[in-house]
């Protein structure tokens, strides 16, 4: 299941090669009948999931079997290298908590994003090629335990993104695509030179070779003594930690490497910043969290406080950027920044409380950011016009899509009973009982308060208050004496259609329930994160039960 349910958007792209240009609708309707098939396939894979085994490192003489499950593993690359031994490069397919509910997330959002792309008209047949092989990188990613494989996957991120925001963005949309890619291509060289190190460091204890396998790197009895990324070579050890950690910071996006994301989030197509913000940017804490820290546990012991202080920079930073946006777009793009830093400050704080927050937060900012991009598209489609100070009073007009865009809005700054409150909070309590991050988790949660200014600021000056008619839309009063407003160059209806509706209303569910009753998400997570502190440190600080 787990190889149908990457490629099967890959299938969809082929069918849609063949399909002629000239048949847009038949195009999105493939693409979405890929994007559904994912759905269903990760709802079976939820289904049969069992949350009591850890996965994280191998069973008892490094079989997968009893810890990670639906495994598929089978030899792909062998080749003879002489003095170095054979090379063993496989495809290794798997799931235990740290990616299970990151493979339903990045199904829902893929859904959305295609329903999102309805509209888009330019160079349909090519749109979503591009989008289907970024659906397939995405999958592959969370679900590949051999280094090499989720290499491969990371890379192929980058081609479809590239051309999606240069081609379908807005006026910049060159730079932001070429910043993108740089950024990102960055991190992955230094990447691939930590991955060589760490192949020819660790033996697989199943065939006695070297491996790629990150189940088997995650065990440090695997390593050699004497490697270069050996126990005894502490001065490369954190060498390669630090590399990788910049890789996956850059994805985050952390302070400092976080400029590429507002520009991208600008200039990309609403879908694309659906799928940029809602996936994407999970990567980077994820890979932290199956790949950096699992390698290196001495090296992350000892950068717990720096790893905190960059979440709080992130979360104070970020909120005050958004604090002086004047685009709503931008605006989002910031506040995803800042909340991203509380994943940083949960895996910060080296306990089950603290890691389980981070990852519970990295499923709940997928949709609710998700679902603030889309608000964000909807106003921008009626009025052309992103700029906050261009409305008001639009709740009397909108009331529907008004109520979803509080269900959002509120969610992001964490109010109780909506699903932002609980993993924050959860974060904030193993943040506080970690002596190294407790005085930074003093000072980080000034950004809840920070977050709920910008947020409430720009609620009410877009949907309160005063009508704004100008340049973007104009008042009139019928016989009645009731006013109506109509967006210039909208020709369709003002409040929210069946297709927005069928976007947003799910996500709005999501966020409500899961901020009701968390347990869906959090029982199956609990036991793989208990097992990564497990392995993280000699003896559990603390642990979720």
């Amino acid at each position: 299941m787990l190889s149908l349910i990457v490629f099967l958007p890959i299938i969809a792209g082929l069918i849609i090669l063949a399909v002629p240009s000239s048949q847009k609708q038949i195009i999105r309707i493939v693409s979405l009948l890929g994007a559904i098939g994912q759905g269903v396939i990760a709802v079976l894979i939820w289904r049969q999931y069992d949350p009591t085994m850890a996965g994280i490192v191998a069973a008892p003489g490094g079989s997968l079997a009893g810890s990670f499950q639906m495994i598929e593993r089978v030899p792909w690359i062998s080749l003879d290298l002489g003095s170095f031994g054979p090379l063993n490069i496989e495809y290794l397919l798997g799931v235990d908590g740290l990616s299970i509910t990151m493979v339903l997330l990045t199904a829902l959002i893929s859904i959305i994003g295609v329903l999102s792309s309805w509209t888009i008209q330019k160079q349909v047949k090519g749109y979503f090629i591009l989008y289907n092989l970024l659906a397939t990188a995405m999958m592959g990613c969370f679900v590949a335990l051999d280094f090499f494989l989720f290499y491969v996957f990371w890379e192929l991120m980058l081609l479809p993104m590239y051309f999606l925001i240069g081609i379908w963005g807005g006026p910049n949309r060159e730079y932001a695509a070429i910043k993108f890619f740089l950024y990102t291509l960055f991190g992955s060289v230094f990447m691939l030179l930590v991955m060589i190190g760490l192949y020819f460091s660790v033996i697989d204890p199943l065939t006695g070779h070297h491996t790629f396998s990150l189940v088997a790197m995650a065990d440090q009895a695997n390593y050699i003594k004497g490697a270069i990324l050996g126990p005894d070579n502490v001065t490369w050890r954190y060498v390669a930690f630090i590399v990788l950690f910049v890789g996956f910071a850059i994805k985050v996006p952390m302070f400092p490497f976080h400029t590429w994301l507002p520009d991208a989030h600008v200039e990309a197509p609403t879908p694309i910043s659906v799928i940029l913000a809602g996936v994407l940017l999970k990567l980077g804490t994820y890979g932290m969290m199956r790949i950096n820290f699992p390698l290196f546990p001495e090296v992350y012991q000892a950068g717990l406080y720096v790893i905190a202080v960059f979440g709080a920079i992130n979360i104070i930073y970020g909120a005050f950027c958004a604090l002086a946006q004047q685009d709503l777009k931008k605006m989002v793009a910031y506040s995803s920044i800042s909340h991203m830093g509380y994943v940083l400050l949960g895996l910060a704080a080296a306990n089950s409380e603290g890691m389980v927050g981070a990852l519970y937060q990295m499923f709940n900012h997928g949709t609710i950011t998700a679902m603030l991009f889309l608000l964000v598209g909807v106003i921008y489609d009626r009025a052309h016009s992103r700029q906050i100070d261009k409305f008001g009073g639009l709740a009397s007009y909108m009331p529907v899509y008004t109520g979803l865009v509080i269900v959002a809005w509120f969610a992001s700054l964490g109010l109780p009973g909506l699903s932002g409150f609980i993993s924050e909070a959860f974060v904030f309590v193993g943040a506080f009982s970690a002596p190294v991050t407790r005085p930074i988790a003093m000072v980080s949660v000034l950004g809840i308060v920070f977050g709920a200014a910008y947020l409430l600021w720009s609620l009410q000056r877009m949907f309160l208050g005063k009508r704004k008619p100008d340049a973007l839309y104009d008042l009139e009063v019928d016989a009645h004496g009731h006013e109506h407003i109509h967006f210039h160059d909208w020709k369709g209806k003002l409040d929210l259609d069946a297709r927005e509706l069928t976007m947003l209303v799910p996500l709005a569910v999501i966020i409500i329930a899961l901020g009701i009753y968390p347990m869906p998400v959090m029982g199956l997570i609990t036991t793989s994160v208990n097992k990564l502190v497990q392995v993280l440190a000699p003896v559990a600080m603390s642990a979720v039960h």
